[in-house]
Formats: C-alpha cells, structure tokens, sequence
C-alpha cells in the first residue's frame, strides 16, 4: 500500500487545483439543524468547510500539537503561529466531549472511516476525547476505498462532500 507521505503529496496537489470557499453547509444542513453544540474549524486554502456560527467550538492548536477549543462569539484574531483563531474564550482540551457534532479536516477519507490529515495527530488526539457524530469535510474525489491505518488513528463517523453530500461511513 501506498504511504500516508506519498497520499498527502497526491492529495495536496490535487488540492492546489480545487477552488478556495468551498460550502459544505448545504450537504450538512440536517445535522445542523439539530445539533446542540458543533464544534468545526477555520479552512485553510482550498479546504472545503462551513462558515462558523456564533456558539460553535473553533480549534486553537497548542504548542504540543493537542488542540484547545474556544468558544466562537463572531471574532477572530491572528495566533502566535500566524493562523487564524477564535477570540472566544477558551474551553480546555477536554471541551470536545460537550459537543453532538464534531466537523473536521481531511486531505482523504476513507469508506471504513479512516481519516487522512496532514500528520501533525492534533485531530487524532482530539477525536479521541470525541463523543459526538463526527463528520470529515472533503471535496469530491477525496473520499476513497481504503487508506493504511495506524493505531493512533481515530475514525470519522461520515464524510460530506459538495456532489455526495452526507455519507455515512463503515467504521472499521
């Protein structure tokens, strides 16, 4: 099988090519209406995404590469890294547990739930404190068979993109 170095360098060229401010919230638009508390992030270049609400969790990355999570009041302001990042107060680590829905990153996601990132494990250690319905956002083409899987790795429970819309996946 291929390796997770080799599928990001396909998959963030590929990325180059799509447009920036892809929506996802339309394909998602059922799971927000219900959810109670969603947490989501800001996408970066071309990553598809959802605009953020007021009241959502944003992700704030730690120096450790663990993610703390603030709660968005409509502001943003420029990190010590120099992305993007909630002015809200923030939550702890341990905030994603509140959350029903959980919207995250991925360059690949795969039809048995496993996730491709960009390798840093930020989401992995934080979806591993998840227990609420979580959703990768991908654009069209970037939900595949199979992908390799290490035991740190944790699964999505859905992918959503712009064509397929809401995809329930087979956790492994």
């Amino acid at each position: 099988m291929v390796s997770k170095a080799a599928l990001r360098q396909t998959a963030d060229a590929g990325r180059r090519l799509q447009p920036p401010g892809v929506d996802l919230t339309a394909s998602l638009a059922p799971l927000l209406a219900t959810a109670t508390r969603v947490a989501a992030y800001l996408p970066l270049g071309t990553e598809p995404g959802v605009a953020p609400r007021p009241g959502w969790l944003l992700p704030v990355l730690l120096e450790d590469g663990d993610l703390d999570w603030a709660l968005y009041d409509g502001h943003l302001t420029v990190g010590r890294r120099g992305l993007r990042e909630p002015a809200g107060t923030r939550l702890g680590v341990e905030a994603l547990a509140a959350c029903d829905l959980v919207l995250v990153p991925a360059l690949l996601v795969a039809r048995d739930g496993t996730r491709l990132g960009r390798g840093g494990g930020s989401y992995d250690r934080a979806l591993a404190r998840s227990t609420g319905l979580t959703v990768a956002l991908v654009h069209d083409g970037e939900l595949v068979d199979h992908l390799p899987v290490e035991p740190h790795d944790v699964p999505v429970w859905a992918a959503a993109t712009p064509s397929l819309g809401l995809v329930r996946l087979r956790r492994s």
